[in-house]
Order: structure tokens, then sequence, then C-alpha cells
């Protein structure tokens, strides 16, 4: 992966930076800036290294074609405030305006490119017309960064085409994800815990196989638990249930006994009448799940409190932690209190050299939800899907084009 020294040697050049700006918002109110806080390094250091800086990234899912709840114009006025310098906005991609406000760039000056993803070329899965859309963009400029860690696993013409159109670095933001991952992966201090939640077993199935024979611990949380509760024979009541992985499930609980990470599974359940934030609700021992007033009815919808405590405590006691996916239904308040108690215990600072690393995703949502910073952890990642991919072991397009 080529990086960059000194990002002096950009001053006078037009940088194109690919960052990801994909930030949960509220009509035009943003929710949660960290995406923002962790793409402006790059971006500031470029610009005061006096790089003339392109800033491009995507934001939902728009359908290829310009959709005015997915501009990025909000951002645009949020990154200045972040990096303390006015940032120009282009309303379009690669169209006359962003074509002018580029070409008008002097030294040390920010402009943000509309979403790319209003242009059908940055998603396409058709080579030529994804390359043709890459084309446009690295016309705007001299060099490419790549510092969006959240999409190095897409292929697509901002990430990966467009990298092989122009002198490409990696830069900071995504140097230091591949750095920790490649940390997890290969050199983790001991002991090393694994902790993974959520509502599906099955976007987690590659992380488990890769690291069973790695890790130390894995401790299983969230709606992905009752998939190895079914498949320890327990009734669970209408809890979420994924039948055609418990096969799955039974051979990673057969390779934790056969020398594999130890697999932490809860003692209890905080069962509840409905999903809702207000439902009724019970904490229940695993064996006796349906034994609430709402009998069958009723649904796990976060760990119980002595799992919690006994989660915490292994968790304090790892040198290594890597979490991916809340315990519970965090959004509702009568429901995080697993999770809560599982980010408390990551952010114990006893051991100067403890790595305690969040996921990224609905991970860090909920860490910043319950009133945790950043800072808290040793790192938060900005890519849920990504980081997962690199730790099951796979080949990522946008790391690739940066060889």
């Amino acid at each position: 992966m080529r990086t960059y020294s000194d990002p002096q040697e950009f001053a006078h050049r037009t940088v194109l930076v690919r960052s990801d700006l994909n930030v949960p918002m509220d009509g035009t109110t943003i929710t949660d800036t960290g995406r923002i806080l962790a793409s402006a390094g790059t971006i500031r250091q470029l610009a005061e290294a006096g790089a003339r800086v392109i800033v491009m990234s995507h934001l939902g899912r728009p359908k290829g074609e310009p959709d005015p709840q997915y501009s990025l114009a909000p951002v645009a006025a949020e990154l200045a405030s972040v990096i303390g310098r006015d940032v120009a906005f282009a309303a379009d991609t690669v169209g006359p305006e962003a074509k002018a406000k580029a070409g008008a760039l002097a030294d040390g000056e920010v402009l943000l490119l509309e979403n790319l993803r209003f242009n059908p070329g940055e998603t396409s899965k058709d080579d030529a017309e994804r390359e043709a859309f890459a084309a446009e963009l690295a016309s705007l400029a001299e060099v490419f960064v790549s510092d969006g860690f959240g999409v190095v696993h897409r292929k697509q013409a901002s990430v990966y085409d467009v990298a092989a159109l122009l002198q490409h670095y990696a830069g900071s933001l995504v140097r230091a994800e591949v750095e920790v991952s490649d940390r997890l992966l290969n050199s983790p201090r001991r002991p090393f815990s694994v902790v993974l939640g959520g509502s599906k077993v099955s976007d987690k199935l590659g992380v488990i196989d890769n690291l069973i024979d790695r890790a130390d611990h894995l401790l299983i949380g969230g709606g992905m638990v009752f998939t190895f509760l079914a498949a320890l024979g327990h009734d669970i009541g209408s809890s979420l249930v994924e039948t055609d992985r418990i096969d799955d499930v039974k051979g990673y609980l057969e390779r934790s006994r056969n020398g594999g990470a130890t697999i932490h599974l809860p003692s209890d359940i905080v069962m509840a009448a409905s999903f809702s934030a207000d439902a009724e609700h019970w904490v229940r021992p695993v064996d006796a799940l349906e034994s609430t007033p709402a009998g069958a009815d009723a649904l796990g919808l976060d760990i119980g409190p002595d799992t919690a405590v006994a989660y915490a405590e292994v968790i304090a006691s790892s040198a290594t932690v890597f979490w991916n996916g809340p315990m519970g239904v965090f959004e509702f308040p009568a429901f995080a209190q697993g999770t809560k108690t599982v980010a408390e215990s990551l952010t114990a600072t006893g051991d100067p050299d403890r790595l305690t690393v969040v996921g990224g995703g609905d991970s860090a949502a909920a860490v910043r939800a319950l009133g945790f910073s950043d800072s808290d952890f040793g790192h938060i990642s900005t890519g849920g899907g990504a980081s997962l991919e690199y730790l099951e072991g796979r080949t990522l397009p946008g790391l690739v084009a940066l060889g």
C-alpha cells in the first residue's frame, strides 16, 4: 500500500481525496459527526501543506441520480467548521460547476463535490461505465489520496478505478485503520477478546470463522445470540433466530470445545412483551426465557444484568478487545444497559498498552448515543463493513488499488 510521509510534497498540486462522509441525517441535520471528525485530519493536513484539495464522498443510497435528501451541502458546512477553513461546494460531481470550482482553487483551498452516487457510474457493475466516470473525476486533479476506509471494500469508481489513473496514496485515516486491523489479526496482546453483537449471526460468520482460532474469547450478544441458544436447545420465545445458520453455529461451538476461543453466551436475557421502547419486560435465565406473562410471545431485546457483568469482567481483563455490534436494542433506554456496560468495560485504562477497538457501524453509533466520546477507546473504526471484511481475511478492492 503506497503511503506518503510528508504532505508538503503535494504543495501547489491538486489532490483528489476520497473520504467517507456518509453521516446519518435527520432532514438536513447531521445527527452523528463521527465520520467527518475522522476524515478531517487528512483534509486539514493537505490544505495546510498548500495542496488544492478536492474532497469527494457519497451519502446514503440515491439511485444514480440527484436526490435533494442526499445532498452533501450540509456536510460541507460542518466540514468547514471542523477543519477551521472555508469549504467550497459544487452542486454536481463532474459537471460544469465542479470543473469551474476545481479549476479556480488556490493553494490551501478545499472543495467538496456533490454526492458521488448521484452519478450511476460510481456504483456501476459495468467496468466501462465505472471507468468512464472515474476518468472524469481524475481529470479534476493530479494526485489521488484514498482516505475513506468505510468504502475500501467496494469496487467503485472513486475507490478503485480512480487509483489506476492518478498517482495515488493511502491517507492517514486508511493507514491507521489498516495498522489497527493488522495488529488485531496478526499480533494482538493477550488475552484477546472479540465481542460480537447485532441482529444477525449471518453478518458475523466470516469474522467468527477467521478469529475463532486467533482469539482467546468470543463473547456473543445482540439478536444473534438466539441462534446460538437455539442451537443448544433452549426455547427462545419469539426472539430473532436464523434457523438456516444453526448448523454453522453448532460447528463453531464444536471448534471452541476443540481448542478454539472460548465462546461466552448469556446466562440471562431481558425479555419483552413487544418490540417497543415502553414494552413491559422481564429478566429471565436462558433456560426459562418463556416464563414471562407474555409466554412464548416474549422476545429478547438485551443481554441480562448478570451476563453484562460477566462479559465486563472478561473484557476488563483482556489486553486486546475488538467489539462489533450492540448487545441489545440500545436505541430503547430500557434495553441499552448491556451495551452500556460492555462499552464501559472497554474504557478501563489500567494498562496503557491495552488496545480497545470499536468496529464502526452500529457499535460506533451506540457508544456515542450512550454518551461516550471517541477518546474513551483506543480506536473507533469508521468502516463497519470494511472492518469486518478485513478481519474476515478478505481482499479489499480499494486497498488492492493502492498497491
